[in-house]
């Protein structure tokens, strides 16, 4: 399989530790979760663990499969105790944020027991998506924070194979605990990848937005195919440190100014539709939604509506431009990634349509790596954005929970807008102290009126997930029709699909 999953910049840097932001893509087809999340809707999937079960809110109890190291050791609950373990004492390793939840970590037998600090329902989906690491190697690095761990052991589907630092390659691993379900012999990751490679190179499997793919993807071979799911919502960001975006006003003039439709058009081309106000992804998580928002969240275009919210704030038309009452334009400027195609043609319409009524926005574009500082500090006015995701209490918490939210110049992991709201906080909590199914729903339909209410942050159109992919050689990708799985080749979703694909016509 040729697979665009990984970028040189411009050449890799031999780096497998699954725990470094700088880490080679395949860092996350070697060592596996226990749990392998469908970003699409939220489904827990077993797999380094085989079950699990809460006893009660405060308590996870795992019982973790039989499985072999790729240098021949057994896998073991020792070692996910180890490797939680290691990202507590090493807090900069802890990217899902497992020890925001846990209290402690005990093995008995083939049982994992994770302690939380308080009734914490949800924490199952963080703890779950932990990499695993082998306690027998990795309790001998000594600093795993800065560790490159150029020759992999891991537990999952490949091996690492030939490595230059223009190309690697991926071996299936024939002790895999699951190899049977394996067709795939190699995986080759070239380190250059342009869109313009993309159509050309031949690739089984590639994740991209492409301008006109039918034209070009699909027109490059029979075998290309394409499934563009909603996998979350672009959004546009107001940073609430800021004034005036620190107003409700504001932000329901802002949200009341946009054409939804127009801009999901624009910037991806008609493929994704405009995004409610609720913070679901739709259709994905219909069943979650509140009945008593009108029209699933959507909020159309209403100028004079716009113009009502901004004069409530202080804000009137004069000469054409929106000013406050010392006359002053209402400015700024907006923040999104550089080489974000989408994203910066949702940004340029979103200036569009507030220049018409008086609003001047510039446009900041730094590089992803500079963008990421940017929104993670709070250092900005206004950003495209993110939000929602498969599993609904993480989509609302990673939105609005003031435990997210520290002052400007402060790194945070989620809640980039820095809101805050006591009411919020209260319903996140009542839906981690409960496994009642009925009561968690009642509590997200609550959190959605939050949502529409009070604008945290402005949807604008759901985020696809680009699944670009070719079924010459292997068959059973996912699809519309059969959704197991995000199309996208990153993380630990691959870990679902590669063990989902079989080679075409069938002979293994």
């Amino acid at each position: 399989m040729l697979i665009n999953a990984d970028k040189g910049n411009p050449l890799f840097d031999r780096n497998f530790n699954p725990f470094l932001t700088n880490k080679r893509t395949a860092s996350t087809w070697i060592y596996e979760p226990l749990i392998l999340i469908n970003p699409l809707d939220g489904e827990q999937i077993p797999w380094l663990a085989r079950s699990w079960e809460l006893p009660d809110p405060r308590t996870v109890d795992v019982t973790v499969r039989q499985a072999t190291w790729s240098d021949g050791e057994p896998f073991t609950a020792d070692d996910v105790k180890f490797t939680f373990d290691l990202i507590r004492e090493h807090a900069a390793l802890d990217l899902k944020g497992a020890w925001q939840h846990l209290e402690s970590v005990e093995v008995s037998g083939d049982h994992v027991v994770f302690h939380l600090q308080t009734d914490d329902v949800p924490a199952l989906a963080v703890l779950g998506v932990t990499y695993v690491v082998p306690q027998h190697l990795w309790s001998q690095v000594a600093d795993p924070t800065t560790f490159r761990n150029e020759d992999p052991v891991g537990t999952g589907p490949f091996v690492l194979g030939n490595y230059t630092d223009q190309q690697y390659s991926m071996d299936r691993n024939e002790d895999y605990w699951q190899a049977e379900e394996v067709e795939i012999a190699h995986l080759i990751l070239p380190g250059t990848n342009s869109q313009l490679d993309t159509v050309t190179r031949g690739y089984d499997w590639s994740y991209s937005f492409i301008s006109d793919v039918e034209g070009t993807w699909g027109a490059a071979s029979p075998h290309n195919k394409f499934w563009f799911p909603a996998a979350g919502i672009i959004a546009l960001m107001p940073n609430h440190t800021v004034a005036p975006f620190d107003d409700v006003d504001v932000r329901r003039g802002l949200s009341l100014a946009l054409d939804r439709a127009r801009i999901a058009e624009v910037a991806s081309e008609g493929y994704m539709d405009p995004a409610g106000q609720t913070g679901l992804m739709l259709p994905n998580q219909q069943d979650w939604l509140n009945p008593d928002i009108p029209d699933e969240g959507r909020v159309a275009q209403d100028v004079d509506a716009a113009l009502a919210a901004f004069a409530r704030a202080g804000y009137t038309q004069r000469d054409g431009r929106l000013v406050d009452a010392a006359g002053e334009q209402f400015s700024f400027a907006l923040t999104s990634a550089n080489g974000y195609s989408d994203w910066t043609k949702a940004a340029q319409e979103v200036q569009r349509q507030l220049g018409e009524i008086g609003v001047e926005v510039t446009m900041n574009l730094p590089q992803p790596a500079g963008y990421q500082s940017a929104i993670a500090n709070g250092e900005f006015e206004a950003a495209i954005g993110g939000m929602g995701g498969g599993d609904v209490f993480r989509a609302f918490n990673d939105l609005m929970s003031s435990d997210f939210k520290v002052d400007v110049g402060k790194t945070t992991a989620a809640n980039y807008e820095r809101f805050s709201d006591p009411e919020v906080d209260d319903l996140l909590a009542q839906f981690k102290s409960t496994t009642d199914p009925a009561r968690q729903l009642a509590v997200a339909r609550a959190l959605q009126q939050q949502v529409y209410d009070k604008l945290p942050v402005i949807g604008l159109y759901h985020g696809g997930s680009w699944g670009l992919y070719n079924d010459a050689k292997f068959v059973g990708w996912p699809t519309e029709d059969d959704p197991y799985m995000a199309p996208q080749n990153y993380d630990s979703a691959p870990l679902g699909i590669f063990t989902r694909l079989k080679l075409a016509g069938g002979a293994a």
